[in-house]
Parts: structure tokens; C-alpha cells; sequence
């Protein structure tokens, strides 16, 4: 059995390769990473492996060299914090030529044992907004996890909801707005907008197993997640609990469980006739009149609890126009010409204010290309995601850049202290000694200062389109039209 005091030690013994035959370690013994890429590069990952067939040989696929190697490279992309045996992805990358044979006839055999999870709780953005529990397992197990989800997703995919767009291949966040785009042109235009409390710490171990127990016949791979699901807690002050329900946030296998567990509810609403997008545990009904919207919330909230056995946070749940609804960032509404309308909610808007003042804050003391390093590291993670957006945002996206160009100013002010150190910086950079010197001089604050005509004439627009990404820049090259170019057929010389 591979024991767990193991895997986080540099063990260089070498695992057989496909071909049968024991990898030799040349002059410069070959890294981890390498021999893992041999493996899967040797032989691919067999149609077996990635066929929606369920058969008694499910583990078998699960425990396969390639399988694992693939997963193991996976998890080493993501990298992540170490678990709760303080080792780290690479320390199981560079070990795992030796622990892949052994973790694959402990899988197979029934003996390998899941760790104990460590509890990470980070604030959720925005104000007032709490903290979200994470369950970070140790890097062998999430190993384990994500081997268990090659497998087992393509044979769940096939048969999740079209409407279902969280955590799946060629679906996301894109996918799902315009569903609900469409949905609101069909004439749809109210929203039943239900929150579920806690949904990942409130899964029913019970049905999940239940609901895995009908696609797969393998017990090996159901006790194997079940123990994965039953795996103690470790909280941050050392205390160790028993887990009843719930399948943490943080390991790769629980975006997969998840979306399994609400299967039945989007077929449940299939049956209903009614409309709507789902993305993980953040899902919206779309219907014509405010009365239906009642009644569905009532009717869907009944069976929410009682049949899935969770909880609806009645709090946050609404049946409202579509305005008034965040989801996934957006809010959508319908324009003057009956076309949809994306925008960033306000609940997105008041977040990135926040994230912003963390980014900037006025006493920064560290050099501004730090700054300007870490504020463009955020917005380029955001970038992509507001090509969303339709054009009647682009005074929202113009206005958040123009507000991130002043605070970066009002850091330059700050770091110059003294107004004499300020005036001489400002001559530095071409601008007149009239309107220097007004700049400097000014008898108010360092936010007011920056927006003076001697610091934007210093820092104008055009120096920060140099070293800052521009929101409103990039969903415009994000969503600028295909410029077709006709060529001339008849030509005259």
C-alpha cells in the first residue's frame, strides 16, 4: 500500500513503461514532469477511457498509467495550495515515477486511503460579503480526484441539460448569457432568481451516491468517492471533523458532483416546460408574468428542499424584472429596439471598486511598476470576460479605466511627498512651470491633485494606454466586427 507519509517525499524509482519495459535514467536523471509526458505521449489515452459506456472495469480506466499520468499533469498546471501533508505539487510531480504503479494497485485493489482535508476560508469580494468555505485536499488525492474525473465525466456529459453550462466542455459563462438573451427576446421578461444557502457544505452524500449508482456499476469507484465525500475536515485551528454532507469547494472532482446533484432539478424543470440557464448552483427561471413567477418560486422551492434536500436562502431569492437581477456578473435588460442588453450588475461594479482600492491604496510603498504590475494582472483576468457586455456598457467600461488612471496618479502624488519634490518631478516630464507649479502648490488633497491639469498633462491617457490594460479598449478590439475586405475583379491597366 502507498503510504501517505510517502508522497511528499523525492522518490526517483522509476514506474514500467507502456511499452513493459523499466525506464532507463540516463546521465541527468529525467524530471518527473518528463517521464509523465513519455507516458501519455506513448499511448494515448484509449477510447475506453473517455467512452459514456459505464462497465465493471471503470476503476481499471480510472488507474490506468496514462490516465493518471494525464491527471497528475493536470493537477501540476493548476498547482494550488498544498494540503494538510504540507506537500506540494512539484514535490508529487518529481515523485511520481515511483508512486504511480503503486497508487494504481492500491485504486485497483481497494486499499488506497483518502486524506484528511484542510479548511481554508477566504473573504467573497465585495462589501459585507462573508467568507466562503474551501476544502483544500492534499495534492496526492487531488491526484486521485481529477484521474476519477476524466473518467467519470464523459460519462455523466452526454447526459447533463443542454441548459446546464457550469464546469463543462465548450460551455461557461458565454454560453449562458446568451441563452438568457434568448430566453428574454422569446418574450420571458421576468426572472425567478433562486439562491441556494451553502449548496456545496448541504449535498446529500446519500442521493449524490444514489444518483452516481445508476450510471456506474463499478463499487470500487462508488466506495472510492464515498470516501472522498466522507474525509475528515481539518479546521484551521487543528480541530478534525467528521463530514456528513457536502462535497467541499477546492478539490477537482466537486464541480463534477455538483452539477450530478442539480441533473435532477434541470430535468425536473425540462418536465415543467419551463425556461432557464443554470451555471453550477446559480441558476435563473424565465418566465412571461410577475404571478407566474410567484408560483414557480413557491412550487421549485418545495421540491428544492423536500426532494433534493437543500436549503433555499429566501433572503436573496426574488422574482423580479431582469434589472434587477445579478448573474454571473451581468445584468440583463431589454433595450429600446427589443434587442437584449448586457451590462456589468452592480453588485460586479461595487466588487471591482473595492478590488481596486486594495490594488491602489494611496500609502503604497512599493515602486509603481509593482502597482502597475498587480493592476494589470486584475484587469486582463477581466478583460475577456466583459467582451460580454453589448455597447451600451462602454461608458461604464470608459469610466472605470479613467477611475483607475486617477487613483494611479494620486499614488505618484503621494510617493513625491513634499509639493517642491512634486513641482520638480512634474518639469521632469515636459509639463510648463504655469501649470506645474498650480499642481504642486495646491492647498487640497493628494485625490484632488491628481486630477489637476499638471498631472494629467504629466500622465495623460496616452502614456497609460502604454502600461495599463484598457477595459474599455479591449471589448472594443474584443468586439469590433470582421473587417471584410472585396477585391477588385476587373482591373485596368
Amino acid at each position: 500500500m502507498l503510504k501517505r507519509e510517502e508522497s511528499h517525499q523525492l522518490l526517483f524509482a522509476f514506474a514500467e513503461s507502456p511499452e513493459g519495459c523499466e525506464v532507463e535514467a540516463p546521465d541527468g536523471e529525467p524530471s518527473g514532469k518528463s517521464i509523465l509526458q513519455q507516458i501519455v505521449k506513448a499511448r494515448k489515452v484509449t477510447d475506453s477511457c473517455t467512452t459514456a459506456d459505464p462497465s465493471e472495469g471503470l476503476m481499471e480506466r480510472i488507474a490506468s498509467p496514462q490516465n493518471l499520468a494525464s491527471a497528475l499533469l493536470h493537477v501540476a498546471r493548476n498547482q494550488g495550495a498544498p494540503g494538510i501533508d504540507g506537500a506540494t505539487t512539484e514535490e508529487i510531480l518529481e515523485s511520481a515515477p515511483r508512486l504511480l504503479e503503486q497508487l494504481r494497485a492500491d485504486l485497483i485493489s481497494g486499499c488506497y486511503q483518502h486524506g484528511e482535508i484542510r479548511r481554508v476560508e477566504i473573504p467573497k469580494p465585495g462589501p459585507g460579503g462573508g467568507s466562503r468555505r474551501l476544502g483544500i485536499p492534499n495534492v496526492l488525492d487531488r491526484w486521485v480526484q481529477q484521474a476519477v474525473l476524466q473518467v467519470l465525466e464523459p460519462v455523466f456529459e452526454p447526459k447533463f441539460h443542454p441548459s446546464s453550462h457550469g464546469f463543462r466542455p465548450v460551455r461557461g459563462a458565454e454560453t449562458a448569457i446568451a441563452e438568457a438573451k434568448e430566453h428574454l427576446g422569446a418574450g420571458c421578461s421576468w426572472v425567478v432568481a433562486i439562491d441556494l444557502s451553502k449548496f456545496f457544505d448541504r449535498v446529500n452524500h446519500q442521493r449524490l451516491l444514489a444518483r452516481l449508482a445508476k450510471e456506474v456499476s463499478d463499487k470500487r469507484v462508488l466506495r472510492l468517492i464515498h470516501q472522498m465525500l466522507k474525509a475528515k475536515v481539518v479546521l484551521p485551528n487543528g480541530t478534525r471533523v467528521n463530514t456528513e454532507e457536502g462535497t467541499p469547494q477546492g478539490g477537482p472532482l466537486s464541480p463534477c458532483l455538483s452539477n450530478i446533484v442539480l441533473d435532477e432539478l434541470d430535468w425536473e424543470l425540462q418536465r415543467r416546460g419551463l425556461r432557464f440557464v443554470r451555471y453550477a448552483d446559480d441558476f435563473n427561471v424565465y418566465v412571461r408574468s410577475q404571478r407566474a413567477g410567484l408560483r414557480v418560486m413557491a412550487t421549485l422551492t418545495a421540491f428544492i428542499e423536500k426532494r433534493l434536500r437543500l436549503q433555499v436562502n429566501v433572503d436573496k431569492s426574488e422574482v423580479s424584472t431582469p434589472e434587477g437581477v445579478h448573474f454571473l456578473g451581468f445584468c440583463l435588460k431589454m433595450g429600446q429596439e427589443g434587442q437584449v442588453e448586457v451590462g456589468l450588475s452592480k453588485r460586479t461594479r461595487e466588487r471591482m471598486k473595492v478590488r481596486t482600492r486594495e490594488l491602489t491604496p494611496r500609502n503604497w510603498g512599493r515602486s509603481l511598476q509593482a502597482c502597475l504590475e498587480k493592476v494589470n494582472e486584475y484587469l486582463k483576468g477581466w478583460s475577456g470576460y466583459f467582451k460580454l457586455c453589448t455597447k451600451e456598457s462602454e461608458r461604464t467600461l470608459s469610466n472605470f479605466d479613467a477611475h483607475i488612471r486617477r487613483r494611479i496618479r494620486a499614488i505618484i502624488v503621494k510617493q513625491k511627498k513634499k509639493p517642491s519634490s512634486l513641482l520638480k518631478h512634474l518639469l521632469a516630464r515636459g509639463v510648463p512651470k504655469n501649470r506645474a507649479a498650480p499642481t504642486a502648490f495646491a492647498s487640497c488633497g493628494n485625490w484632488k491633485k491628481s486630477n489637476l491639469p499638471g498631472m494629467t498633462r504629466a500622465y495623460p491617457n496616452k502614456w497609460f494606454e502604454k502600461v495599463l490594460t484598457n477595459l474599455w479598449k479591449e471589448w472594443s478590439r474584443l468586439n469590433c466586427p470582421p473587417i471584410v475586405v472585396q477585391t477588385q475583379l476587373g482591373l485596368e491597366f
